[in-house]
């Protein structure tokens, strides 16, 4: 079918994207969280904060309609547009038929290796695959590998949150990422300790990236209207993690149980947890230990520790471990205290 508008430019007007959905004969799904931009002002935005040149590479996710995605192309960046639903790809080719750096994935990008995907994995970049399921079909053809690239997006807000987690985790060439997310979940990647919205999410970016608030978008700059606010948000990716940790899985192990019941004090939060392979579940009183060691009142709760402090606390208690696990069973310790007794009082306290 013949795209219905002269430029794809005109999608990001409220009247230009119901023209093309009425021409190919398409409905915005609920299920899929479908809301597409018709703002010009805040897709210029998005443009504006990705500040591309003509090479650059972006990924966006959540291509939808291509308005986006042509915006991008025709600053001569090359675009790796991944999108779920089947019916919009046609839509999508079409809106971008005129940028051959445009590249279209048609798949889940939950269900995609990200490393694979954006060329890190060694594939060629002419590889010709749909990757619908991990596993089910060939990989798609990856950004060439040249360099950092960067992420630019209207997110699903379903998937914001896991998705950045995950590229922040695993694209190591990841430079920044200017994203349209749900305000809340925007609000809290970049909040401070000591607010009721810093929790996991926000320790979980800001130990990778630093999160700044572009702008706040209206539910009318996209249609349908979604019920809440949007917010464009910056990620600037850091050259290394914020705060230095010995082991990362134990640091993320420590930050999910001190916000799992967040009106639990650090002492009770993180009874239960095993520091280390082997090691015997932590009991509160060798929470103490590890707060008493790490500078931190133990009846502090989660969302008052700065991501330092969650550091301090992590390393403090692999520490321990370690050292009662050089212990023996003569030594006391967490394995090697005798029954009823904790590790404080097995050392002698404070």
């Amino acid at each position: 079918m013949t795209f219905p508008l002269d430029d794809p430019a005109q999608l990001a007007t409220p009247a230009g994207t119901a023209r093309v959905l009425r021409a190919f004969g398409v409905r915005p799904r609920k299920r899929f969280g479908q809301h597409f931009l018709v703002s010009r002002r805040v897709l210029d935005r998005l443009l504006a904060e990705a500040d591309l040149a003509p090479g650059d590479r972006v990924l966006e996710v959540g291509a939808g309609l291509g308005t986006l995605t042509a915006a991008l192309a025709a600053t001569g960046a090359s675009v790796l547009a991944v999108e779920l639903d089947d019916r919009l790809i046609p839509i999508l080719r079409a809106a971008t038929a005129g940028f051959p750096s445009v590249r279209i994935v048609h798949g889940d990008i939950m269900k995609m290796d990200l490393v694979e995907l954006v060329g890190e994995g060694g594939r060629s970049p002419d590889f010709e695959g749909v990757l619908t399921r991990r596993g089910s079909v060939p990989p798609p053809p990856p950004i060439p590998r040249q360099g950092s690239f960067k992420m630019v997006a209207n997110l699903p807000y379903g998937i914001a949150s896991p998705l950045l987690i995950r590229a922040l985790e695993s694209l190591p060439a990841l430079e920044r990422a200017i994203v349209t997310v749900q305000a809340e979940v925007g609000e809290r990647m970049r909040v401070d300790p000591g607010s009721k919205a810093y929790g996991a999410l926000t320790v979980a970016v800001q130990y990778r990236a630093d999160a700044a608030r572009v702008m706040r978008v209206p539910p009318g700059a996209f249609y349908p209207p979604p019920e809440v606010d949007s917010a464009v948000l910056r990620l600037t990716v850091l050259p290394r993690p914020r705060v230095a940790v010995a082991d990362e899985a134990l640091f993320f192990a420590v930050v999910r149980a001190a916000f799992g019941q967040r009106r639990k004090v650090l002492r009770n939060a993180l009874a239960g947890l095993r520091p280390d392979a082997g090691a015997a579940p932590v009991e509160p009183a060798q929470v103490e230990e590890a707060c008493r060691r790490a500078g931190i009142d133990p009846r502090r709760r989660g969302e008052t520790l700065s991501l330092a402090e969650f550091a301090a606390l992590a390393d403090a208690l692999r520490t321990m471990a370690r050292e009662d696990g050089g212990a023996g069973a003569e030594g006391g310790g967490w394995n090697g205290a005798k029954e009823g007794t904790t590790h404080l009082a097995a050392s002698g306290g404070h």
